[in-house]
């Protein structure tokens, strides 16, 4: 390896661990807990699509208010809801596909 590439590697492990940092410094994420049975599967799947849609459009007003200027928004908040909120679409997209493969399997049993 070059000094070059060591001195990059260097800096990007001092990025990696301010990020680590960080991250640490964060208030933890806190589930709400529904007791079982509490309600029904559509109002459940209901309930999560609405917090899906929510945290989307939390996180595309943020990158609205950090294009506009509007201080107190940071480009780190804004990239951290960002890939909140598209990695709660993906999963809302694995949810998707689970519920149709497990149709269609119902759906193709003998009676």
């Amino acid at each position: 390896m070059t000094v070059q590439h060591i001195s990059s590697v260097q800096n990007l492990l001092a990025q990696m661990r301010a990020a680590a940092k960080a991250a640490s410094s964060l208030a933890p994420v806190h589930h709400e807990q529904v007791p079982a049975g509490s309600g029904s599967f559509a109002t459940e799947l209901s309930r999560s699509l609405a917090r899906v849609s929510s945290m989307q459009n939390e996180a595309a007003a943020q990158a609205r208010a950090f294009q506009l200027g509007e201080p107190g928004v940071s480009l780190n908040n804004v990239m951290i809801d960002m890939q909140k909120a598209g990695i709660a679409f993906q999963a809302t997209i694995q949810v998707r596909n689970r519920l149709v493969a497990a149709y269609q399997e119902v759906a193709g049993m003998a009676v």
